[in-house]
Protein backbone atom coordinates (compact mmCIF):
# COMPACT_ATOMS: atom_id res chain seq x y z
CA UNK A 1 0.00 0.00 0.00
CA UNK A 2 1.67 3.12 -1.29
CA UNK A 3 0.82 6.76 -0.73
CA UNK A 4 2.75 8.94 -3.26
CA UNK A 5 6.29 7.65 -3.30
CA UNK A 6 5.92 6.36 0.53
CA UNK A 7 5.09 2.76 1.40
CA UNK A 8 1.97 2.82 4.20
CA UNK A 9 1.36 -0.22 4.50
CA UNK A 10 3.89 -3.47 3.61
CA UNK A 11 3.53 -7.18 3.76
CA UNK A 12 1.00 -7.18 6.80
CA UNK A 13 -1.39 -10.25 7.30
CA UNK A 14 -3.33 -11.40 10.35
CA UNK A 15 -6.75 -12.54 10.61
CA UNK A 16 -8.75 -12.39 13.78
CA UNK A 17 -12.01 -15.73 14.73
CA UNK A 18 -15.22 -14.21 16.31
CA UNK A 19 -14.95 -13.22 19.71
CA UNK A 20 -11.69 -12.47 19.60
CA UNK A 21 -9.68 -9.00 19.99
CA UNK A 22 -5.97 -7.60 18.51
CA UNK A 23 -4.98 -4.81 19.36
CA UNK A 24 -2.68 -2.92 16.84
CA UNK A 25 -0.28 -0.23 17.59
CA UNK A 26 2.52 1.71 16.90
CA UNK A 27 3.73 5.38 16.11
CA UNK A 28 1.82 8.51 14.71
CA UNK A 29 1.89 7.66 10.60
CA UNK A 30 2.69 4.00 11.28
CA UNK A 31 -0.04 3.30 9.29
CA UNK A 32 -3.08 1.45 11.61
CA UNK A 33 -5.73 3.54 10.50
CA UNK A 34 -5.05 3.00 7.41
CA UNK A 35 -5.29 -0.56 7.64
CA UNK A 36 -8.32 -0.32 8.88
CA UNK A 37 -9.91 1.61 5.95
CA UNK A 38 -8.17 -0.98 4.14
CA UNK A 39 -10.62 -3.69 6.17
CA UNK A 40 -13.50 -1.99 5.03
CA UNK A 41 -12.63 -1.03 1.50
CA UNK A 42 -12.51 2.73 1.85
CA UNK A 43 -9.08 2.31 0.81
CA UNK A 44 -7.62 -0.12 -2.14
CA UNK A 45 -4.57 -2.21 -1.58
CA UNK A 46 -2.01 -1.56 -4.26
CA UNK A 47 -1.64 -5.56 -3.71
CA UNK A 48 -2.50 -8.46 -1.94
CA UNK A 49 -6.07 -9.84 -0.58
CA UNK A 50 -8.83 -8.61 2.16
CA UNK A 51 -11.44 -10.55 3.00
CA UNK A 52 -14.17 -8.99 5.25
CA UNK A 53 -16.89 -11.28 7.37
CA UNK A 54 -15.76 -14.24 4.42
CA UNK A 55 -15.89 -12.36 1.69
CA UNK A 56 -13.17 -11.13 -0.81
CA UNK A 57 -13.65 -7.39 -1.18
CA UNK A 58 -10.75 -5.63 -3.40
CA UNK A 59 -12.21 -5.84 -6.68
CA UNK A 60 -15.93 -5.31 -5.54
CA UNK A 61 -17.67 -2.37 -6.11
CA UNK A 62 -18.70 0.37 -3.77
CA UNK A 63 -22.10 -1.06 -3.89
CA UNK A 64 -21.45 -4.50 -2.99
CA UNK A 65 -19.52 -2.71 -0.38
CA UNK A 66 -22.81 -1.73 1.34
CA UNK A 67 -24.11 -5.03 3.06
CA UNK A 68 -21.09 -5.86 4.05
CA UNK A 69 -19.84 -2.41 5.70
CA UNK A 70 -23.66 -2.79 7.41
CA UNK A 71 -22.24 -5.82 9.66
CA UNK A 72 -18.92 -4.17 11.14
CA UNK A 73 -19.31 -1.11 13.47
CA UNK A 74 -16.92 1.73 13.53
CA UNK A 75 -16.11 3.92 16.11
CA UNK A 76 -14.04 6.59 14.64
CA UNK A 77 -11.74 8.79 15.93
CA UNK A 78 -13.13 11.62 18.32
CA UNK A 79 -16.30 9.87 17.71
CA UNK A 80 -17.60 11.90 14.57
CA UNK A 81 -20.61 12.34 15.76
CA UNK A 82 -23.23 14.45 13.34
CA UNK A 83 -23.58 17.94 15.36
CA UNK A 84 -27.06 18.67 14.02
CA UNK A 85 -28.41 15.53 15.25
CA UNK A 86 -29.51 14.39 18.94
CA UNK A 87 -27.84 11.59 20.85
CA UNK A 88 -31.02 9.56 19.89
CA UNK A 89 -31.24 10.96 15.89
CA UNK A 90 -27.41 10.07 15.85
CA UNK A 91 -27.56 6.32 17.32
CA UNK A 92 -30.81 5.52 15.20
CA UNK A 93 -29.17 6.76 12.30
CA UNK A 94 -27.43 3.45 11.26
CA UNK A 95 -31.17 1.77 11.51
CA UNK A 96 -32.93 4.03 9.13
CA UNK A 97 -29.66 3.27 5.93
CA UNK A 98 -28.70 -0.54 6.23
CA UNK A 99 -28.39 -1.61 2.63
CA UNK A 100 -30.89 -4.42 1.32
CA UNK A 101 -32.93 -4.45 4.27
CA UNK A 102 -36.55 -2.92 4.93
CA UNK A 103 -36.15 0.14 7.36
CA UNK A 104 -37.06 -0.77 10.80
CA UNK A 105 -40.44 0.84 12.14
CA UNK A 106 -40.52 4.16 14.19
CA UNK A 107 -40.94 2.28 17.12
CA UNK A 108 -38.67 -0.42 16.53
CA UNK A 109 -35.69 2.12 15.91
CA UNK A 110 -36.56 3.79 19.21
CA UNK A 111 -36.77 0.71 21.65
CA UNK A 112 -33.46 -0.57 20.00
CA UNK A 113 -32.07 2.97 20.60
CA UNK A 114 -33.04 2.85 23.73
CA UNK A 115 -31.44 -0.59 24.51
CA UNK A 116 -27.90 0.71 23.12
CA UNK A 117 -28.15 4.11 24.86
CA UNK A 118 -28.75 1.76 28.11
CA UNK A 119 -25.85 -0.72 27.35
CA UNK A 120 -23.72 2.45 27.43
CA UNK A 121 -25.04 4.33 30.24
CA UNK A 122 -26.40 7.37 28.35
CA UNK A 123 -30.14 6.99 27.97
CA UNK A 124 -30.52 10.09 30.07
CA UNK A 125 -29.36 12.27 27.15
CA UNK A 126 -31.37 11.16 24.46
CA UNK A 127 -32.49 14.22 23.50
CA UNK A 128 -28.68 16.25 23.73
CA UNK A 129 -26.52 17.60 20.94
CA UNK A 130 -23.00 16.12 20.68
CA UNK A 131 -21.81 19.44 21.98
CA UNK A 132 -23.71 19.36 24.95
CA UNK A 133 -22.16 16.31 26.71
CA UNK A 134 -18.92 15.59 27.41
CA UNK A 135 -15.97 14.07 25.40
CA UNK A 136 -16.16 10.71 26.81
CA UNK A 137 -20.08 10.59 26.27
CA UNK A 138 -19.25 11.64 23.21
CA UNK A 139 -17.04 8.48 22.55
CA UNK A 140 -19.81 6.49 24.57
CA UNK A 141 -22.23 7.09 22.00
CA UNK A 142 -20.20 6.45 19.24
CA UNK A 143 -20.11 3.11 20.69
CA UNK A 144 -23.93 3.45 20.77
CA UNK A 145 -24.09 3.78 17.06
CA UNK A 146 -21.28 1.71 15.74
CA UNK A 147 -23.08 -1.51 17.83
CA UNK A 148 -26.81 -0.63 17.56
CA UNK A 149 -26.96 -2.58 14.37
CA UNK A 150 -25.55 -5.40 16.73
CA UNK A 151 -22.24 -6.20 14.04
CA UNK A 152 -20.43 -9.24 14.39
CA UNK A 153 -17.52 -6.96 13.67
CA UNK A 154 -16.14 -3.72 15.82
CA UNK A 155 -13.39 -1.96 14.55
CA UNK A 156 -12.12 0.90 16.95
CA UNK A 157 -9.95 3.39 16.02
CA UNK A 158 -8.08 5.26 18.64
CA UNK A 159 -11.43 4.96 20.97
CA UNK A 160 -8.97 6.17 24.05
CA UNK A 161 -7.47 9.13 22.85
CA UNK A 162 -7.12 12.15 24.47
CA UNK A 163 -9.60 10.99 27.43
CA UNK A 164 -8.71 10.92 31.13
CA UNK A 165 -7.55 7.56 32.91
CA UNK A 166 -10.92 6.51 34.50
CA UNK A 167 -12.78 7.68 30.98
CA UNK A 168 -10.51 5.74 29.01
CA UNK A 169 -10.77 2.03 31.08
CA UNK A 170 -14.63 3.15 31.14
CA UNK A 171 -14.70 2.85 27.17
CA UNK A 172 -12.77 -0.16 27.34
CA UNK A 173 -14.70 -2.01 29.70
CA UNK A 174 -17.72 -1.39 27.04
CA UNK A 175 -15.59 -3.05 24.37
CA UNK A 176 -14.89 -6.03 26.87
CA UNK A 177 -18.51 -6.65 27.88
CA UNK A 178 -19.69 -6.00 23.98
CA UNK A 179 -17.02 -9.46 23.03
CA UNK A 180 -18.02 -11.19 25.64
CA UNK A 181 -21.86 -10.68 25.59
CA UNK A 182 -22.81 -10.78 22.36
CA UNK A 183 -19.05 -12.93 20.92
CA UNK A 184 -18.59 -9.49 19.15
CA UNK A 185 -15.22 -10.01 17.33
CA UNK A 186 -12.82 -6.35 18.18
CA UNK A 187 -9.99 -5.09 16.57
CA UNK A 188 -8.71 -1.84 18.24
CA UNK A 189 -5.83 0.80 16.90
CA UNK A 190 -4.56 2.25 20.00
CA UNK A 191 -1.40 4.14 21.57
CA UNK A 192 -2.41 3.02 25.26
CA UNK A 193 -0.62 0.50 26.79
CA UNK A 194 -3.34 -0.01 29.18
CA UNK A 195 -6.01 -0.31 26.53
CA UNK A 196 -4.42 -3.81 24.83
CA UNK A 197 -3.84 -4.90 28.39
CA UNK A 198 -7.71 -4.61 29.50
CA UNK A 199 -8.74 -6.43 26.41
CA UNK A 200 -6.11 -9.12 27.15
CA UNK A 201 -6.51 -10.04 30.81
CA UNK A 202 -9.94 -9.44 31.57
CA UNK A 203 -13.74 -10.54 30.57
CA UNK A 204 -16.98 -8.98 31.52
CA UNK A 205 -18.56 -10.98 34.03
CA UNK A 206 -22.33 -10.81 33.75
CA UNK A 207 -23.20 -11.92 37.64
CA UNK A 208 -21.10 -9.57 38.99
CA UNK A 209 -21.84 -6.91 36.05
CA UNK A 210 -18.22 -5.86 35.75
CA UNK A 211 -15.09 -6.75 34.09
CA UNK A 212 -12.38 -8.95 36.32
CA UNK A 213 -9.20 -10.57 35.79
CA UNK A 214 -9.33 -13.61 33.62
CA UNK A 215 -6.02 -15.78 32.01
CA UNK A 216 -9.15 -17.62 29.47
CA UNK A 217 -8.89 -13.77 27.89
CA UNK A 218 -5.51 -13.44 27.48
CA UNK A 219 -5.96 -16.62 25.02
CA UNK A 220 -8.49 -14.69 22.49
CA UNK A 221 -6.33 -11.52 22.24
CA UNK A 222 -3.40 -10.73 19.98
CA UNK A 223 -1.27 -7.69 19.24
CA UNK A 224 0.23 -6.76 16.12
CA UNK A 225 2.41 -3.35 16.66
CA UNK A 226 3.06 -1.59 13.11
CA UNK A 227 6.34 0.29 12.12
CA UNK A 228 6.73 2.01 9.27
CA UNK A 229 3.84 0.11 7.75
CA UNK A 230 5.32 -3.00 8.80
CA UNK A 231 4.04 -5.58 11.41
CA UNK A 232 7.52 -5.75 13.60
CA UNK A 233 5.98 -8.07 16.15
Amino acid sequence: MRSDDRVVLNNVTFSVDAGRSVIITGAAGSGKTVLLKNAIGLICPDSGSVRLLGHEIVHLREQELFPLRHQVGVLFQEGALFDSLTVEENVAYPLFNQAGRKPASAADVLLRVRETLDFVGLSRVMDKYPAEISGGMQRRVGIARAAVTKPPLMLYDSPTAGLDPITANRIMALAIRQRDMANTTLVVVTHRRQDGALLAHYRYDSGAARIVRSDEAQQRTRFMILREGNARF
